[in-house]
């Protein structure tokens, strides 16, 4: 098992001996309750995506006439082999 500095070094944080001490404490009790969760059967639970009752919120996807290449590089001041050519950045 790891212990509480590898998690640190994997969040990549920098904790102050006080921050950590306290944090640790508060993690050790969290990481404890989780063998109590072992004592039940789960097996016909659905995962849990969501906690509002939503069912497809989403839009339908409906195909529409889009802008085709040539008609999207004929406004671009320049152009090559289909690509734009803007400024050199830094």
């Amino acid at each position: 098992m790891l212990n509480f500095s590898d998690y640190e070094n994997m969040a990549m944080l920098e904790l102050q001996a006080s921050e950590r001490e306290h944090l640790e404490k508060r993690f050790t009790d969290i990481v404890q309750h989780f063998p109590k969760l072992d004592k039940y059967d789960t097996s016909d639970v659905e995962p849990l995506v969501s906690v509002l009752d939503l069912h497809n919120i989403m839009r339908e996807d409906v195909v529409c006439k889009s802008i085709t290449r040539d008609e999207l590089l004929s406004s671009a001041p320049e152009h090559t082999d289909g690509y734009f050519i803007v400024p050199e950045t830094l």
